[in-house]
């Protein structure tokens, strides 16, 4: 872009250029004039030219003295040019000084670059990293929520704590009541002696008094004798009737004293009576504690009357079970059908099967028409939103009435408790009990000790020995009583559990998804409708002998190299989820295998591995990135579908992966069969 400065100098320099064209020019003319001296012209013509070159003259020279004054400006304008000249060297001297500064500046652009691709390695080194440090964040999130389960669980234990001082100040108290029952025993033995003294007493005044009466009557009759001879006699009346005022007075003093005596008398009878009438009734009351809880519930009034079934296989009660559910018009797959047939068997070693999935997947029905079906009694118990403690599952003690309040499950359980019970308890006969919609409540709240008791019951073969199970029984909270009644449950009994999935429910803990075999009802992809068919088989007993000859030891496939290898394979898979398992979970897993029924058609040692992924390892795996874990989600498929042959199950886990996408955690959300 050319400067105000550049164009001046531009026009200084047209200036010159066209002064010296015009004085180049006059000379030429000049020299014609000389030349053309010899044709002169006219005088008058060249005057008349000369005038008119002179005022051109005159114009010149007023035009080269702008143009002189041009130049003036000019020499300033070159003037400033040296001076810009002289600063742009001066520039060009700093410029090659900053030489050393500028290769310095590229050394730092250097490093810059340097660090940046030190920077992008780190940032890949970090990528693992911040996965690792999610990870733990998930972790530490976990953590504060588990601290604040335990805060939720000091505050109850606080609270607990506050009610137990309260128990604690009320049993000292009934010490002291004791105490004074005592004290007034004694009193009341003290008294009964004092009684026995005082009416002594009152026997020895009244022979005083029929003494005094027959002395007075002697003593009238002497003075009627002694009227006649009133005058002789004066002085002796009057001695007489003072005596007999003065013995009149101790007679009505004596009066006084016995009424005093006989009221003191019916006051302390009162006492005696009331006392006698408080012993009668702490002992009745001590008595009628248990009255409700040793009343038979419906359920085993039922199971009583039924008639008890002949002898028959496993497969033929199975199949007894298929026709109920057909001709009720339910379906279940035969394959769901046996899973909790053998999840039910396996009570030593699980204490429990879970029925999870949405609302209306027919999870409640299945394990009351099995129940039905397989001749076993039946109780649904409806787990609240407000339990929060054992007591809302077995009862509590009444303290106002004075009587333990039981639940039917606690009457059921005492009912069936051949061990504690063994005069009043049904003999030889099974149970289920149901926990519907189990998780409205948080569950290891309510029933996290009795789990703990089922887990630790011993052997069937060692229940008879009274040390071996009291860890595993349940002594109900009644107070003032020498030995409080405690129910051992036993392995005729046989629990199951329900829980919906919404916003209205909690989470199973840890601990249940240990210790039970978890079966997920899935969505049904398409809606089905099953008409009743055939007749509903009459109901027989189920003895606990027959279901107990069905059990199946672990040892029957410990060395089944098949079994082994699964179990040791869902080992390995484990650990590289990062959810490992010990050896409390890999007996059961056996326990399962041993126990699943055998059918034409079926590989029952497959099947049982495969149900065992379904119902013990694939819930274990809720919160997995699943992105991150996709090498051991791969190798998991590749056991399901190519080694233990189940295409459904596979299919239902790449599903279950699908859906985890937009998470990023993998949520096992059930098979359909």
């Amino acid at each position: 872009m050319i400067t105000d400065n550049t164009l001046l100098v531009f026009v200084i320099i047209a200036a010159m250029a066209l002064l010296a064209i015009i004085q180049i020019t006059l000379a030429v003319r000049q020299d014609r004039l000389l030349s053309a001296a010899g044709p002169i012209e006219e005088i008058a013509v060249y005057e008349k030219r000369l005038e008119e070159k002179q005022r051109l003259m005159d114009d010149l020279e007023v035009e080269v003295k702008k143009r002189r004054e041009a130049m003036a400006h000019v020499a300033d304008v070159e003037a400033e040019v040296d001076g810009l000249r002289r600063q742009k060297e001066e520039l060009l001297t700093e410029w090659h000084s900053l030489e050393d500064k500028r290769n310095e500046v590229r050394a730092v652009r250097g490093e810059i670059e340097e660090a940046v691709i030190e920077r992008q390695s780190i940032e890949a080194e970090l990528a693992p990293l911040r996965a690792e440090y999610l990870a733990v964040k998930e972790r530490l999130e976990k953590a504060e929520e588990l601290e604040g389960r335990v805060d939720s669980l000091t505050a109850r234990y606080e609270e607990m704590s506050g009610k137990i001082a309260e128990k604690r100040d009320e049993l000292q108290r009934l010490e002291e009541a004791e105490l004074r029952m005592e004290k007034l025993e004694t009193r009341e033995r003290e008294l009964e002696t004092e009684c026995s003294r005082v009416q002594g007493r009152l026997e020895a005044q009244n022979e005083e008094l029929e003494e005094f009466a027959a002395r007075i009557a002697k003593e009238r009759e002497v003075l009627a004798e002694a009227q006649s001879k009133h005058s002789q006699a004066q002085a002796e009346a009057a001695s007489v009737a003072l005596e007999l005022r003065r013995q009149q007075g101790e007679i009505d003093a004596l009066g006084e004293t016995r009424g005093k005596l006989e009221a003191r008398l019916a006051y302390l009878k009162g006492e005696i009576a009331k006392a006698e009438g408080r012993a009668s009734d702490e002992e009745d009351n001590a008595t009628d504690k248990l009255r409700e809880l040793r009343e038979t519930p419906p359920v085993i009034r039922q199971l009583s009357e039924w008639k008890l079934a002949d002898w028959e296989e496993e497969k033929t009660a199975l199949l007894r079970v298929g026709q109920r559910l057909e001709a009720k018009g339910l379906y279940y797959p035969s394959r769901t059908l046996r899973a909790f047939h053998t999840a039910m068997k396996v009570n030593e070693t699980t204490q429990m099967a879970v029925l999870a999935g949405i609302s209306g997947t027919g999870k409640s029905q299945l394990p009351r028409q099995y129940s039905a079906g397989i001749g076993i009694g039946f109780l649904q118990v409806p787990v609240q939103p407000r339990w929060d403690s054992p007591q809302d599952l077995m009862g509590f003690y009444n303290y106002i009435e004075g009587k333990f309040r039981p639940t039917d499950m606690a009457r059921a359980l005492w009912a069936l408790d051949e061990e504690n019970n063994e005069e009043e308890a049904i003999q030889d006969r099974m149970m289920m009990i149901l926990l519907d919609e189990m998780n409205l409540a948080r569950v290891e709240y309510y029933f996290s000790d009795f789990l703990s008791r089922l887990e630790s019951r011993p052997g069937p073969e060692h229940v008879s020995n009274k040390n071996e199970r009291k860890d595993a029984e349940i002594e109900l909270e009644i107070p003032n009583m020498l030995q409080p009644p405690r129910i051992f449950p036993g392995y005729n009994l046989l629990f199951a559990g329900t829980m919906n999935e919404d916003e209205s429910t909690q989470s199973l803990s840890d601990k249940v998804v240990d210790r039970a075999n978890i079966l997920r009802f899935a969505a049904p992809k398409t809606i089905r409708t099953v008409q009743p068919n055939g007749k509903v088989p009459e109901i027989r007993a189920l003895s606990r002998q027959r279901w107990q000859n069905w059990v199946r030891p672990v040892s029957s496939v410990s060395e089944d190299q098949r079994v082994t290898g699964g179990v040791d394979r869902m080992v390995g898979l484990m650990k590289q989820f990062k959810r490992p398992f010990g050896h409390r979970l890999g007996r059961a897993i056996m326990a399962y295998v041993a126990n699943y029924p055998k059918f034409a058609g079926s590989d029952p040692i497959n099947e049982a591995l495969a149900d065992q992924i379904e119902m013990r390892l694939l819930p274990k795996l809720r919160g997995v990135d699943a992105e991150a874990a996709d090498a051991p989600f791969r190798e998991l498929l590749n056991y399901v579908e190519q080694e233990l042959g189940d295409a459904k199950l596979g299919e239902a886990i790449r599903a279950s992966m699908a859906a985890s996408e937009e998470t990023g955690q993998f949520v096992w959300s059930g098979v359909t069969r």
